[in-house]
Formats: structure tokens, C-alpha cells, sequence
């Protein structure tokens, strides 16, 4: 497919996602999240690493892999710890002190802020310096800044609550977007940026039927044990409700507008992805490599579909690798938008 028709592709998957959000938002999100989520991080790992992470130096995806390890690992056996321990009659975790203060480390809230903050911080320092001394000494810096301002709210909210899910899926969806636009110069371009906005501003001037839509048990279920705490931070951040009720967050017109939102946002990050497959080509590589991103795949849909939590947990590494992976990329991706609006305030023409 040539680029107009992937653009009129892309509008048209952005119109599906936003009436089925419109339609079933719980639903929806979690259906997107288990089927279509694990399919796109397996595939885009493989293409990042393929165009060497969009990264000056070959190695710089390695603080990359180990930090995510450090959000990642030490969450997974906490939840193990939680849910697999030894108990005692009264159904209190049994647990050394060891345990307990490495749950009690990992657990904080504001150490992954640090580390999401150090993470997406040195992608930048990757692209802008490649002098590895200046390099070292600015990573340093920034471990430090990280661990100095860890505790803010605002920074704690943005890194580790939002950066990770609304800002990657839907702000740096629509970085991408504009890029492609600004890039082709063409109607199709310029139009799927105007229906990416016009379908999320939507959800906020089409309010919910009170009484027209009600959430699933399974749905509500799978919800309580996997992102209820993302529309409960929406909540508090934007709202200013510090205690959300579940009837707030599942039954309210409010809170079946953000859900609304963050199901669009996420289904559409998702099938954009999937529909750019002849564009960027994420497919072309070794078959060996489509059968086991294919077996991966179907083992972790079955994870979702016997325990959303579970499916949830085994698959943590894996969405936050994604997300961690492809900040170079997206710094890239501003990076670009910026020459392209220079350009043309400037009046000269961009190089292919």
C-alpha cells in the first residue's frame, strides 16, 4: 500500500476505535490491552532492534533493557511474595524482614518515578551527545535529579503513572502522526492528524448516557485488578476527587468519558501500529522469528483469557520493555517535527 492509502486506512481504524470506545470503553480497553498489546510489543522489540533503536551508538539500548529490569523484576516477585506466600491463620502474609523490606523498597512509588525519569532522560542524552565521557557525567547528573525530586507529586504522577500508558499511547501516537504529515505534505496526512483530534476531542463534548451503558462483571473483575489505579489517578489529577468510588469510576458519566478515551487512545495505538506493516515493513524477518512471536503471542492471550491479573503480571516486562525501548524514537520524532515546522517557517523545501 502507498501512503494515502495507509493514511485512509489509519482514519478509518481511528472512526472504528472511537465508536466501539463510545460503545463498550471497559471492555474494549482490556480486550485491546490482552489481544492486540503483547502482539505489538513483540513486534516492535524485534523492529527497534532492527533500526538499532533509532540510536546514535549500537549499545545504547542496554541501560535501557536494565533499568526496565529494575522497574520490572523486582515488581513481578513482589506480586509472587503477595499472592503465592506463606500465611498465617489470620491470612496475614508471613514474611522475613528481608522480604518484607525488599516488597516495602520495590513497591514505593517514587522509585520507579526515579528510574522512569532516568530512563526516558538519558534517551535524549543518547541522541544529543555521543562523546562517552559527556555521556557518563550526564547520566550521572540526571541519576541524581531523579533521586532528588523522586518524591514531587507531579513528577511521581507523570513518570511512572502516565508517561508509561496515556503519554506513550496517546501523545507520541500522535507525534508520529504529525511526523508523517509534515513529511508526505499530503491531504491524507493532514487529515488523519485532524480525525486523530477530532476523534479524541469527541469523548469530551459527547457526553455519556447515564443511563445507557453498564459494565460487565468480567469486565469490572478483569478492571479492579489491572488499571482501576490509571482512572483513579485521572481522577485525582484532573478532577481533583483524592477518593474516587468504584460507582464514580465505573458507572458515572465522568468516568465512562475518560475510560472512553483511554480505550480510543490504546486501540488506536495498537492498529496503527498493525496497519503501517507495509510501510516500515516490522514483518520482515526470519520466519523462524514470526512462529515465535506467533506462539508468544497466543500463550499470552490464553495468560489474559484464565487470569486478566496474571496475564497482566507475566506480561509486565514485556509492555513496559516496549514503551522504555521506544523513547529514542520518540525524542526522534520531536526532533523531526521541529525541522519540518523550521522549514517551512523558513520557506525552503525538506530533503527526502
Amino acid at each position: 500500500m502507498n501512503t494515502t492509502t495507509v493514511n485512509y486506512l489509519n482514519i478509518a481504524l481511528m472512526l472504528l476505535s472511537a465508536i466501539v470506545a463510545f460503545i463498550i470503553p471497559f471492555e474494549l480497553f482490556l480486550f485491546s490491552y490482552a489481544v492486540l498489546g503483547p502482539l505489538h510489543y513483540l513486534t516492535e522489540i524485534g523492529w527497534l532492534h532492527k533500526r538499532k533503536y533509532f540510536s546514535p551508538k549500537k549499545n545504547d539500548y542496554i541501560p535501557l533493557v536494565i533499568i526496565t529490569l529494575l522497574i520490572a523484576i523486582p515488581a513481578i516477585i513482589s506480586y509472587m511474595f503477595v499472592h503465592n506466600g506463606e500465611r498465617t491463620s489470620t491470612g496475614q502474609l508471613r514474611l522475613t524482614e528481608g522480604q518484607h523490606n525488599f516488597i516495602a523498597f520495590f513497591q514505593d512509588q517514587n522509585t520507579a518515578t526515579a528510574l522512569m525519569f532516568l530512563a526516558f532522560s538519558i534517551s535524549l542524552i543518547f541522541i544529543l551527545i555521543r562523546n562517552n565521557t559527556h555521556r557518563t557525567i550526564a547520566v550521572g547528573l540526571l541519576a541524581i535529579i531523579g533521586f532528588l525530586i523522586r518524591s514531587n507529586h507531579f513528577v511521581d504522577v507523570l513518570f511512572a503513572m502516565f508517561l508509561p500508558t496515556l503519554i506513550h499511547v496517546f501523545l507520541f501516537t500522535g507525534a508520529f502522526i504529525l511526523v508523517g504529515a509534515l513529511k508526505s505534505k499530503s491531504t491524507s496526512g493532514y487529515l488523519s492528524i485532524l480525525v486523530f483530534l477530532g476523534c479524541s476531542l469527541s469523548f469530551f463534548l459527547i457526553m455519556p448516557d447515564g443511563g445507557g451503558y453498564h459494565i460487565s462483571d468480567y469486565a469490572k473483575g478483569s478492571y479492579d485488578v489491572s488499571f482501576f489505579g490509571l482512572n483513579h489517578q485521572l481522577f485525582s489529577s484532573f478532577l481533583h476527587e483524592s477518593n474516587p468510588t468504584n460507582d464514580m469510576i465505573y458507572n458515572s458519566s465522568t468516568g465512562i468519558l475518560i475510560t472512553r478515551f483511554i480505550a480510543y487512545a490504546y486501540t488506536y495505538h495498537y492498529l496503527n501500529w498493525f496497519s503501517k506493516t507495509s510501510v516500515i515493513k516490522w514483518h520482515d524477518v526470519p520466519k523462524g522469528w514470526l512462529v515465535t512471536i506467533g506462539v508468544l503471542w497466543v500463550s499470552a492471550v490464553t495468560l489474559y483469557y484464565i487470569n486478566y491479573e496474571t496475564g497482566l503480571m507475566c506480561l509486565y516486562f514485556l509492555s513496559f520493555l516496549h514503551v522504555v525501548l521506544e523513547f529514542p524514537l520518540n525524542f526522534q520524532s520531536f526532533k523531526q517535527i521541529g525541522e519540518q515546522v523550521r522549514l517551512r517557517l523558513s520557506g525552503k523545501s525538506a530533503a527526502t
